[in-house]
C-alpha cells in the first residue's frame, strides 16, 4: 500500500529504557529468561498434548492453541524487545514496525476470543456435563477455535490499516520497548478520531463482549457448583475451571487497562507515563505468556501424567 508520506519517514527509534542503562542490562537478563521460558514451557505443554491421546478434547484443544498462540506473539515482539536494551535507540523501519504491531495486535485481539470459547467450554463442562460430550464434539470446538483466529487477525488487519496510512511527518520517536498501537498513534501528525473510534469498536467486540460472556459464564458456573452437596464434589467441580479463571483475571486485567480508554490527545502524556505504560505492555507481552503453560499444569494431574508417559516412551525408544 502506498502511503503519502514515505519521503518524511520511513523508520522509527525505540528509545525503551535508554534513559535508564542500570535497569536496562538487569531488564535485558530478566527478559532473556523469560522468554526462553516461554518458548520451553508452551513448547513442552504443546508437545504433551499432541502426544496424548487422552488429551484430545475441547478444553485442551484450546489450550494447544492459547500456548501456540503465546509461542506466536512472543517471537514477535519480544527479540525486538531484548534488541531495544543492547542498543541506545533502537532503529525499525516503517514497514517492519507496521508488520510487528500487526502481528502483536492479532495475537492479542485472538487471545482474547480464544479465552472466551475456553469459557464456554468450562460452562458446557460443568452445566451440562452429561451432554457436554454430544454437543462439544471435533465439528463444534474446531470452528470456534478458528472463529478465534479469523476475528483476532481480522481486527488487526482493520488497526494495522488505518495506522498505515496517517501521516507521521517528522516525529518517529517511540517511548516503548515495540511498536505498540497506542505509542505509534501518539506520534500521528494530524486527528485520530478514526482511529479512536476504530479501537472502541475492537474493545467493543474484541474485548467487553468476550469479557461479558465469560463473566456471565462463570456466574452459571459458580451457581451450579455451590448447589453441588458435598465439599469434596465443589473443590472437584472448581479445580477444572480454577486455572482459566486465573488466567482470565491477568490477561484481561492487564488488556483492558492498555487498550480500554485510548486518548486521541498525542501531547496529552508525559514521558514518565509513557515508561509506565510501556512497562505494563511488556508485563502483558511476557509474563502473561510465561504464566499460562505454568498455571494450567501446575496442579493437573492429566498433563504431568502425559509429560511422565512421554518421557517414558522417549527413553525406551533411545534405548532400542
Amino acid at each position: 500500500m502506498e502511503r503519502a508520506n514515505d519521503s518524511m519517514l520511513t523508520e522509527f527509534i525505540l528509545v525503551g529504557l535508554s534513559a535508564h542503562p542500570k535497569l536496562q542490562r538487569v531488564s535485558f537478563v530478566i527478559v532473556l529468561w523469560m522468554y526462553l521460558m516461554i518458548l520451553l514451557r508452551n513448547g513442552i505443554l504443546i508437545s504433551v498434548i499432541i502426544y496424548g491421546f487422552h488429551l484430545h478434547t475441547p478444553m485442551y484443544f484450546s489450550l494447544c492453541n492459547l500456548s501456540f498462540l503465546d509461542i506466536c506473539y512472543a517471537r514477535s515482539s519480544e527479540p525486538l524487545i531484548l534488541d531495544s536494551f543492547l542498543t541506545v535507540r533502537k532503529k525499525v523501519s516503517f514497514s517492519g514496525c507496521m508488520v510487528r504491531m500487526f502481528l502483536s495486535f492479532g495475537m492479542g485481539a485472538t487471545e482474547c476470543v480464544l479465552l472466551c470459547m475456553m469459557a464456554l467450554d468450562r460452562y458446557m463442562a460443568i452445566c451440562y456435563p452429561l451432554r457436554y460430550l454430544l454437543i462439544m464434539t471435533k465439528s463444534a470446538y474446531v470452528p470456534m477455535a478458528a472463529g478465534s483466529w479469523v476475528t483476532g487477525l481480522g481486527d488487526s488487519v482493520v488497526q494495522t490499516s488505518l495506522t498505515v496510512q496517517l501521516p507521521f511527518c517528522t516525529n518517529n520517536v517511540i517511548h516503548h520497548f515495540v511498536c505498540e498501537l497506542l505509542a505509534i498513534l501518539k506520534l500521528a501528525c494530524v486527528d485520530i478520531s478514526i482511529n479512536v473510534i476504530s479501537i472502541a469498536g475492537s474493545n467493543l467486540i474484541g474485548l467487553v463482549i468476550p469479557l461479558l460472556l465469560v463473566s456471565i459464564s462463570y456466574i452459571f458456573i459458580i451457581a451450579i457448583i455451590l448447589r453441588i452437596p458435598s465439599t469434596e464434589g465443589k473443590q472437584k467441580a472448581f479445580s477444572t475451571c480454577s486455572a482459566h479463571l486465573m488466567v482470565v483475571i491477568i490477561f484481561y486485567g492487564t488488556i483492558f487497562f492498555m487498550y480500554a480508554k485510548p486518548k486521541p490527545n498525542i501531547s496529552a502524556g508525559t514521558h514518565d507515563q509513557d515508561v509506565t505504560e510501556a512497562f505494563i505492555s511488556l508485563f502483558y507481552g511476557v509474563m502473561i505468556p510465561m504464566l499460562n503453560p505454568f498455571i494450567y499444569s501446575l496442579r493437573n494431574k492429566d498433563v504431568k501424567a502425559a509429560v511422565k508417559n512421554m518421557l517414558g516412551r522417549k527413553i525406551i525408544s533411545d534405548e532400542i
